[in-house]
């Protein structure tokens, strides 16, 4: 292998993130994006019910508990299910920018095993910006935001406009999504999804 992706690099003339004068306060609950959402939402039953939270600059923080259906070996998190945690949070970040934007790529590392019972801590940071290209990375860390690292992950985000979920989602969600009369909720559906 020839080590990290130089897709994952960001260009020269990349800048730095810039927090949205609008973004939720430091220390504040980000709540679920979208009800459905596996990662972060309520409506769920074997979701993660990933829940973070608005960081100093452009960062979050976030938790999950690995229960039994997140196994992949007996007493030990699924690797689908620990890179699906990092994306979610990672995804946050845009919250932060107050912009609409997909995962473009996502490099994950797993460091070592997470039992089924442990709650895994994330902190993720959107590193720099060119253009529509969002570039972050995120560590998860067993038993507190100090414990040993478990996974690892560098990501590139792409923004995109509310017609990228029109155009290519199931119709019946995205009706169901823009009828919603709650303003926040009908826009933070489209925040942060594939």
């Amino acid at each position: 292998m020839s080590g990290r992706n130089t897709a994952l690099t960001p260009p020269a003339d990349a800048v730095a993130p810039v927090r949205h004068p609008d973004a939720p306060a430091p220390g504040e609950l980000l709540g679920t994006h979208y009800e459905h959402c596996f990662g972060c939402g309520g409506g769920q039953p074997h979701g993660l019910h990933l829940e973070a939270r608005a960081g100093e600059g452009v960062r979050v923080t976030a938790e999950f508990t690995v229960r039994p259906a997140h196994q992949g070996a007996p007493g030990l998190a699924h690797g689908g299910v620990l890179a699906t945690a990092l994306d979610d949070t990672l995804g946050s970040l845009n919250w932060l920018l107050r912009v609409i934007a997909v995962t473009g790529r996502l490099e994950t590392d797993f460091v070592r095993p997470v039992p089924v019972g442990t709650v895994l801590h994330l902190e993720a940071e959107v590193t720099a910006v060119a253009g529509r290209k969002i570039y972050s990375t995120a560590v998860g860390r067993i038993g507190g935001p100090e414990g040993p690292v478990a996974v690892r992950a560098d990501a590139l985000f792409i923004e995109v406009k509310v017609d990228h979920f029109i155009e290519n989602g199931r119709p019946e969600e995205i009706r169901a999504a823009m009828s919603d009369p709650d303003q926040v909720r009908r826009a933070r559906a489209f925040e942060v999804n594939p």
